[in-house]
């Protein structure tokens, strides 16, 4: 329940101010967006509009002419996954153990999290080149491995997702609980702390996946077939089909961050009641 007495500091701008600010950023968002839906209907110089270029996509010829992009669709969710469960095994109990055992370390922890979004990516390549050069040795040159770098670039985004959702439970109670209970760590891990971490969890996989998916730099520069790469190389040949998937990606990014709109109002709305 929400204290009635609660002070609101700052100023909260009216719901005529809102629509007008959401009205702008919609405006400036949807003309590169509808310009891009308009080109995919066009008919070469011609300036008619056809369908071809879509239907073109199930045709018997698309799966032998877009197969490298079929197989850079398959390269980006399979790095999307892999990532995702670097955060998920990685992350994740390093932020839990340090919240309930280390409290000390936390902004240690923040500042390395952190470091990734200040480097350029360009840079993170050339840092990244010599290790990759072990990756290949130990773990071959399959795409998969790409996820270790990955795994660096979505630190930050992932981080503060998590970390939003740790500030907000009270995990120290919860895990004491647990652990009074005669649970021991695992069962408090599984059964108590990670059904209350469960809208920062779902936050960072949606935006892991978001990042990996919209990637190029890094993939580009240690030859790797992702997404990204492949469009660059079909929109040399098709821009039509280059910027169909570009659309569909937009399409799941924006799928994905309504997913995290949706369970944060449902987790609000949980809390109020």
């Amino acid at each position: 329940m929400t204290s009635k007495n609660s002070v609101r500091l700052g100023t909260e701008p009216g719901n005529v101010t809102r629509w007008i600010i959401l009205g702008v950023v919609g405006i400036v968002f949807a003309f590169p967006i509808l310009a891009m839906v308009e080109f995919t209907f066009r008919d070469g110089l011609s300036g008619a509009h056809t369908l071809d270029h879509w239907t073109g996509l199930f045709s018997e010829d698309a799966a032998r002419t877009y197969r490298n992009l079929f197989t850079a669709i398959g390269n980006s969710v399979l790095l999307a996954v892999v990532t995702v469960g670097i955060v998920l095994v990685v992350l994740l109990p390093t932020m839990i153990l340090v919240h309930l055992q280390f409290p000390r370390l936390k902004r240690v922890l923040e500042f390395i999290c952190i470091i990734p979004i200040t480097v350029p990516a360009i840079v993170l390549v050339v840092g990244l080149a010599p290790v990759y050069a072990v990756v290949v040795q130990v773990f071959g040159g399959s795409i998969w491995t790409l996820a270790f770098a990955y795994g660096i670039t979505v630190l930050p985004y992932a981080y503060r997702a998590i970390q939003s959702n740790l500030d907000a439970v009270d995990m120290i109670t919860l895990s004491e609980a647990g652990r009074t209970l005669s649970a021991n760590w695992g069962s408090v891990l599984w059964h108590v702390l990670l059904p209350n971490l469960k809208r920062g969890v779902l936050a960072a996989s949606f935006i892991s996946v978001a990042v990996v998916l919209g990637e190029f730099t890094i993939a580009s520069l240690l030859n790797r077939v992702n997404l990204q790469t492949a469009l660059l190389q079909v929109g040399q040949s098709d821009p039509y089909v280059a910027i169909i998937f570009a659309l569909l990606a937009l399409l799941l990014a924006f799928v994905l961050l309504l997913s995290i709109g949706r369970i944060g109002r449902s987790r609000r709305t949980g809390s109020d009641s």
